[in-house]
């Protein structure tokens, strides 16, 4: 299993280390969508305050203009000449003639120009723009990004699980999905989440998803193997990291856990122990359901020890407590180790659902 990992590291090229540039479609950085019809719009209310600023220039400095007629320019008139000139279509039947007015033309209405042109033809420069304005995204994003949650396939299991993490109270900005599958990156980029699209097996996409500051990994591959490999290079990259993997089958639980995983779910038979629950006592599986959707009814979190509650007996907190989880350790209430609350543990406790 070994050789394979140092195997895949091998082979092709170090995407971490290619230029910001190179890495547009690979690594995409979310942005607010934008109505087709108001991004519209918005350019048309542009250029046409641009032309009406524009005449209105043209109309003060009326005297210094020639209209081939030999007649005082209108409003009108100033308003044919703002659409022709900014137009670049310039007929020449209305000139300028004056030195001032000349003089205005250059610096006033030549901008003025330009500007309607950009507004006009603006899908065309943001289409022509948009590689470089996500390469500097990538960028700014690679700079800063830390301490960040990494999703590791992005199917049903880490569709859930994104779900849950965002439902705790994590920011989409804070949560990289790594997938090879570009549909299922697009769903989570519409989410507002970051994508890297690439094989999570490699070390130089885990470390372009920035796994080497993670605070937490969350492997949801659909083959076992693979989920082996991925915890394996994770933890060589991030060894603080705390790595939460889904597997199918338990017998490769103790694999996983000697690659690094701090914790191990094993879908199919907790699907399984659900099922045979139900037929049986159902209310209890509606129970598991309840506390596992943080957004209503209850919900099992975990918390730091109050000053008051020091010394005391866990069964006696103002909170239904669970666990104690002391030293990285996990005991369960009545345990022998945990009789007393002391400092520096933290609760595992059931709380009201939608509750910080």
């Amino acid at each position: 299993m070994r050789k394979r990992l140092r195997m895949s590291r091998l082979t092709g090229d170090d995407l971490f280390d290619k230029p910001d540039y190179a890495l547009v479609g690979i690594v995409k950085i979310p942005e607010l969508e934008k109505s087709p019809a108001r991004a519209i719009g918005r350019r048309v209310l542009w250029a046409l305050l641009a032309l009406l600023l524009c005449s209105l220039v043209v109309y003060i400095d009326r005297s210094g203009y020639r209209d081939a007629k030999g007649t005082t320019l209108s409003y009108l008139d100033a308003l044919y000449y703002s659409a022709v000139t900014l137009s670049t279509t310039g007929y020449g039947d209305i000139t300028p003639i004056t030195e001032s007015a000349r003089l205005i033309n250059v610096l006033f209405i030549t901008p003025l120009r330009v500007l309607f042109l950009i507004v006009l033809i603006g899908t065309t420069l943001e289409v022509l723009t948009e590689r470089s304005r996500q390469a500097i995204k990538i960028q700014n994003w690679r700079n800063r990004v830390r301490n960040h949650t990494v999703v590791i396939g992005y199917g049903t299991k880490g569709r859930t699980a994104t779900a849950a993490v965002l439902a705790d109270g994590v920011r989409p900005s804070e949560v990289v999905v790594v997938d090879e599958d570009q549909a299922a990156l697009d769903v989570a980029a519409a989410h507002g989440l970051v994508t890297v699209r690439g094989d999570a097996t490699k070390s130089d996409v885990l470390r372009l998803a920035g796994v080497q500051h993670a605070a937490a990994l969350v492997i949801a591959a659909n083959r076992d193997d693979t989920a082996v490999m991925v915890t394996l290079t994770a933890r060589e990259l991030n060894p603080r990291a705390k790595i939460v993997v889904s597997i199918r089958e338990s017998e490769n639980t103790h694999l996983m856990r000697q690659s690094g995983a701090n914790s191990v779910v094993v879908s199919s038979e907790t699907a399984g122990r659900l099922l045979g629950i139900a037929t049986i006592t159902p209310s209890v599986v509606e129970v598991v359901e309840d506390l596992l959707s943080p957004e209503e009814g209850y919900a099992i979190a975990e918390r730091e020890v109050e000053p008051s509650e020091t010394g005391g007996s866990p069964a006696h907190t103002r909170d239904l407590v669970l666990g104690v989880v002391r030293d990285g350790t996990l005991y369960r209430v009545g345990d022998s180790h945990v009789e007393e609350i002391e400092e520096g543990d933290r609760l595992l406790y059931v709380r009201q659902g939608g509750r910080a």
